[in-house]
């Protein structure tokens, strides 16, 4: 797509954006904020994030878990924070009262009383997308409800609300228009019964909403639309003009909202972004392209058709997380506007004075070494697809590909990328450059072009431990639901 249409206009673009943020800090409507996942096989530190966020104009985080280290960096910081529940936490939430209570008194009222500036319980994230084949649809609702119970019983239900992030897909338009729209006819009941609850309660309909992923999905989508400076033909709706797809998704949702009663809850864009690697659209250039074009999109608060004024909303993602499932492509470990080490992959705008994104600052490496095919290695060996193969299973080999960051490279150099891929994630282990000899260290930097031969970075091992010990309390408290329900079945 080449550079972005806007570049000529970054001064005028950067005195809006910091307008329109000094606007919005001062009224305390709308705000940009960011989505901070950790399924990374190291992590930054949670406090270098957190100035990282700040640094960089970010007001509020979203997170999909509450995790002690990152909570506890989130302290004093001012950040407003949305914290998240696991869809495997659903089910005892959901069938515990106890259970509630004892996660709000842990990760809401704990932290709230330390400084963190708590808003939002996240609960569950995306539970009814079509691909989970209806895993927690009887278990969400009543989760939502317990969970707005211990708020209430805690004194917190003023200042903390509760939402339900869910996936564009729960709604949905016959014609392609948004004024035809209604929720899906499969979870139609639920979702009203979600939204009623949102409502009575001051809650707020949470939505994360991707063109990228139609792009994606269907060869046949226009990929103009899914721009903000595009030229695609517009979709014409009655007296509304829409020339971008989160226009009009985010209008379809308030129509769905509307023929239901609810035309006025508020709306939480919770997740938008682009990535920057993994797929043939999906590069840096792109990804700048979208995320500048949104930024300056709500930076006019001129808001949608159907709902004027500021949008609420949280990019994704902050930070590339190298142990994401690849299910849905391999894209998703690289949705990132850093690299795992918190380098920016673009410049991007935030309203910050200098107008210049930060990097990270403080971050430390682990030796310049990298582990790469020996050159006296045979490309003819039978052996050697098995090593590959090792290595791409246990590490990451995204950025090999088809059109992708590093779908460039030769035969030989293919294979140092996933050698090394799985030397640094095992923090540079002599015996993890094996390879049953294939393999070899060098000091000579193998990165070419706009492919990067990474070297880790060292990781806080008590927060390592602290975040493996969250994922296996997160594993604990789902067998513990398990246990409860055949005991209530017994």
């Amino acid at each position: 797509m080449g550079s972005c249409s806007w570049s000529g206009h970054g001064g005028a673009v950067a005195l809006v954006v910091a307008a329109v943020m000094l606007f919005w800090s001062a009224a305390g409507v709308g705000a940009i904020g960011a989505n901070w996942g950790t399924q990374a096989s190291h992590p930054l530190p949670p406090d270098t994030v957190v100035k990282m966020l700040k640094g960089n104009g970010f007001q509020k985080v979203k997170l999909f878990d509450a995790e002690d280290g990152t909570m506890s960096a989130l302290r004093k910081s001012g950040l407003e924070v949305m914290v998240g529940i696991p869809n495997e936490l659903l089910m005892i939430m959901a069938t515990s009262m106890k259970a509630a209570e004892k996660w709000v008194d842990k990760n809401v009222s704990n932290y709230l009383n330390d400084g963190c500036n708590i808003r939002y319980v996240a609960v569950g994230n995306e539970p009814f997308l079509s691909t989970y084949n209806g895993s927690f649809l009887q278990t969400t609702f009543p989760a939502l409800r317990n969970i707005q119970s211990a708020l209430v019983r805690a004194g917190l239900s003023n200042q903390i609300k509760v939402t339900v992030p869910q996936n564009a897909d729960v709604y949905e338009s016959t014609t392609g228009k948004p004024s035809d729209a209604d929720f899906r006819a499969d979870i139609h009941d639920r979702m009203l019964e979600i939204v009623k609850f949102l409502s009575d309660n001051g809650g707020a309909f949470t939505v994360n909403i991707y063109p990228f992923i139609s792009l994606y999905i269907d060869a046949n989508f226009p990929a103009e639309y899914a721009f903000f400076d595009g030229s695609s033909s517009p979709i014409v709706d009655g007296s509304a003009t829409y020339t971008n797809m989160f226009d009009a998704n985010h209008d379809t949702l308030i129509w769905a909202l509307k023929k239901n009663g609810y035309g006025n809850l508020p709306i939480i864009i919770g997740e938008i972004g682009w990535p920057t690697d993994g797929d043939m659209n999906a590069n840096a250039q792109l990804a700048q392209r979208f995320n500048q074009g949104f930024m300056t999109h709500i930076a006019s608060g001129r808001g949608t058709p159907m709902r004027p004024g500021p949008i609420d909303a949280y990019l994704f993602s902050l930070i590339d997380e190298d142990e994401k499932s690849i299910q849905p492509g391999n894209f998703e470990r690289h949705w990132g506007i850093f690299t795992y080490d918190g380098i920016p992959k673009y410049n991007l705008n935030f309203g910050t004075p200098n107008s210049q994104i930060q990097r990270a600052s403080g971050v430390k490496y682990l030796e310049k070494k990298w582990c790469v095919l020996k050159p006296s290695a045979s490309l003819d060996d039978p052996k050697l697809p098995d090593t590959i193969s090792y290595a791409c299973s246990m590490a990451d080999c995204t950025s090999l590909g088809y059109k992708t960051s590093c779908g460039m490279l030769d035969i030989r150099s293919n294979i140092s990328y996933a050698y090394n891929s799985f030397f640094q994630k095992n923090d540079q282990d002599d015996v993890a450059c094996g390879f049953s000899g294939f393999a070899t260290t060098t000091g000579q930097d193998p990165s070419t072009g706009t492919c990067r031969f990474g070297v880790m970075i060292e990781v806080d091992s008590a927060f390592s431990w602290k975040l493996q010990r969250a994922r296996s309390s997160s594993l604990l408290m789902l067998l513990l639901a398990l246990v409860h329900l055949c005991l209530s079945f017994s």
